[in-house]
């Protein structure tokens, strides 16, 4: 009785071995596909209150060679992570302001003909040297930086 005593005792313990090895690889399983459902997750929701963190510790862009912009023209370029908007007036003003729509987002653009900013996905309309509303659907002005030009840059910083 005893080596059948035995025999019973050393398949229970490879069965519980078993059970064992199965809970453990389910359990890895379980975790990996957690982690890869909850990851992305996890990256969409934070990633507002990263780019509004940069966004705010930006207060100064530096437009390597932008003096040589002719008047009357304009260039986008990124301040922190929206577009902005530099135009050169024909009088030899700078005025530098941010580049999305305050109606619905969308990136303006420079009319030199028209000397406006506007918006083309609704017909937005702002004034170009304060970046008021003059008509449209935008039921705010655009915000505009202070402007510097040294040597051959443009330095743009908010005000």
């Amino acid at each position: 009785m005893s080596e059948f005593v035995k025999e019973q005792e050393a398949i229970e313990q490879e069965t519980v071995m078993r059970r064992t090895f199965i809970r453990l690889g389910i359990g890895a399983m379980a975790t990996g596909y957690a982690a890869a459902i909850g990851y992305p997750i996890y990256a969409y929701l934070s990633t507002p209150a990263k780019r509004a963190a940069e966004a705010g510790s930006i207060t100064e862009v530096r437009l390597e060679g932008a003096a040589k912009l002719p008047a009357g023209s304009a260039m986008v370029f990124k301040f922190g992570h929206k577009p902005a908007l530099l135009i050169h007036h024909r009088d030899g003003r700078w005025v530098a302001m941010d580049a999305v729509c305050t109606h619905l987002g969308c990136t303006v653009q420079y009319e030199t003909d028209n000397n406006r900013v506007f918006c083309a996905c609704h017909g937005g309309v702002y004034d170009a040297v304060t970046g008021e509303n003059i008509s449209g659907p935008p039921p705010k002005p655009l915000s505009v930086y202070r402007v510097e030009v040294k040597d051959a840059n443009v330095v743009v910083a908010k005000s």
